[in-house]
């Protein structure tokens, strides 16, 4: 979560990238009735498999054909996450502040799957779950940033990301050339595992990873990992010279897009009657845009104190995709919630196809582990789901940043002896620090944005009955394994075997 100065980067990339929609061709499928307005339309491209998602969709489900009911063995129709089967797609944000996450969570991938391989339903019965794992960044490909990627880089978009990390070690080095963070990496890949295809796929009979592979402690904790942990070790950190715009919940939708074609076919990611999870991991606010002139629209710009002048920032993503009530004398809000206007992709996009469609149309369980800018969580339930029961989303404040050296105010020490105030931060994000990283031994990791969009939509999926469907933890806990114990948790509880 260590934040960098990427205000030039962003400057010349709003000119360049605003210059090619501009000059460019137009695009298939833009809104030609527009006037005024530079409408893009957010499209997966068809190298990847992909059909058009249509940006005015206001929350109609995705077309999946209509219909689709669970037939697992032993289930009757009406038996939501009646299965052995659980799809687990993570969604892990790319960009340049992202580096200690990153290690912090390739350590605790081998818990997870250990977790998942002696995974016992609530009734305390063995599942052996058959199991797939797909990973994915949060990178849509912003046009400010566009011009920016390094060679032979391609945003994710939703797409699967499969190759040991080993093999794009170029991709830990962030887009201003300064940082580098192979270790999130090397630490736990000592040597380059990967399935074979776009996702680790094991059960009780075994697994997609290549003979080769002998179990391997590989986190050092005494305990042999199975080559689907080492896979997930490898192939799950994904860099940081990502956008810094990140597209979260739209990725998230491309991945699960049936129509992708890691969805289709005899062996797909996303199976009929499969409990979903998705694990969401950022330090940052959803920018998933429905019209990139949102991008040079000086109402989403916030002042630049160096300059006077109104400029692009991350602050863009908060500006357009919330609103909140107040602030107060101290800069607090008294509450925030998700803007509904036509600038970002519509919350309800994402929560009518994983309820609407999945839960409710084609019987799917589906949860969500949010790893986010929130407060530390200060207690868990000690029986599952494990869920926070106290600290994190519960004490979540909305405020504007404070002036003053860390703890006193919000400037990280070695950023206030730089000279940087609350009215640079306040550019930058547009919202106060969700939270505040430490490591074990003390050192600030950084400060991360607190969710609103992804909250929303995660907070969705928990069940009338009060069932937990949603866990949310910090993304500034220097240690990520009560983060896997809660989702497996929820899964533990929400998954039911067949007959």
């Amino acid at each position: 979560m260590k934040r960098l100065d990427l205000t030039p980067i962003l400057i010349s990339g709003l000119a360049v990238g605003m210059m090619s929609l501009a000059c460019g061709k137009p695009d298939e499928d833009e809104d030609d009735t527009t006037t005024g307005v530079i409408s893009i339309t957010i499209t997966a491209t068809e190298s990847m498999g992909m059909t058009s998602i249509d940006p005015d969709d206001t929350g109609d489900k995705l077309d999946v054909g209509g219909g689709a009911t669970d037939t697992t063995p032993g289930c009757n129709t009406g038996d939501v996450g009646c299965t052995d089967q659980i799809d687990l797609l993570f969604v892990i944000d790319n960009s340049g502040t992202m580096g200690e996450e990153q290690i912090n969570l390739a350590r605790n991938f081998p818990l997870l799957i250990q977790r998942l391989e002696n995974l016992t339903d609530s009734s305390g019965m063995a599942v052996n779950p058959d199991v797939h794992i797909m990973v994915t960044t949060s990178d849509f490909g912003n046009p400010l940033c566009t011009p920016f990627e390094p060679m032979g880089y391609d945003p994710a978009r939703g797409a699967p990301i499969s190759t040991a990390c080993t093999t794009r070690l170029q991709d830990f080095t962030d887009l201003t050339m300064t940082n580098s963070v192979p270790e999130a990496c090397t630490n736990l890949c000592p040597a380059p595992v990967q399935p074979d295809g776009d996702y680790i796929a094991f059960s009780i009979n075994g697994d997609n990873i290549p003979d080769s592979v002998v179990e391997t402690d590989i986190n050092g904790d005494g305990t042999p990992d199975s080559p689907a942990a080492q896979a997930l070790a490898c192939i799950g950190p994904q860099g940081v010279n990502g956008c810094g715009y990140e597209s979260q919940l739209e990725n998230m939708l491309q991945a699960l897009n049936p129509a992708a074609t890691w969805n289709q076919g005899t062996q797909p990611f996303l199976r009929e009657g499969a409990l979903l999870a998705v694990a969401m991991v950022t330090d940052e606010a959803d920018c998933s845009v429905k019209d990139y002139s949102i991008m040079e629209n000086a109402a989403f710009h916030n002042v630049n104190p160096d300059s006077g002048m109104t400029g692009p920032s991350s602050a863009i993503c908060w500006n357009a995709g919330v609103s909140c009530t107040g602030p107060d004398a101290m800069g607090v809000f008294s509450e925030c919630h998700s803007r509904d206007a036509e600038d970002l992709q519509p919350i309800e996009r994402y929560t009518n196809y994983l309820i609407n469609e999945l839960r409710e149309n084609q019987g799917k369980e589906v949860i969500m582990l949010g790893i986010l800018g929130v407060p530390l969580v200060t207690a868990h339930n000690p029986d599952p789901p494990f869920q926070p029961t106290a600290g994190g989303v519960m004490t979540l404040e909305y405020r504007n940043w404070r002036d003053g050296q860390y703890p006193v105010g919000d400037i990280l020490p070695d950023e206030f002896a730089m000279g940087e105030s609350a009215a640079d931060k306040q550019f930058d994000f547009g919202i106060g620090p969700g939270c505040t990283g430490q490591d074990s031994l003390g050192a600030f990791t950084g400060q991360a944005i607190p969710p609103v969009r992804i909250k929303e939509v995660c907070e969705s999926l928990n069940l009338a009955n009060g069932d937990i469907r949603c866990c949310i933890e910090s993304i500034c806990d220097d240690d990520f394994s009560p983060a896997i114990e809660c989702l497996t948790g929820i899964i533990q509880e929400s998954i039911q075997l067949p007959g």
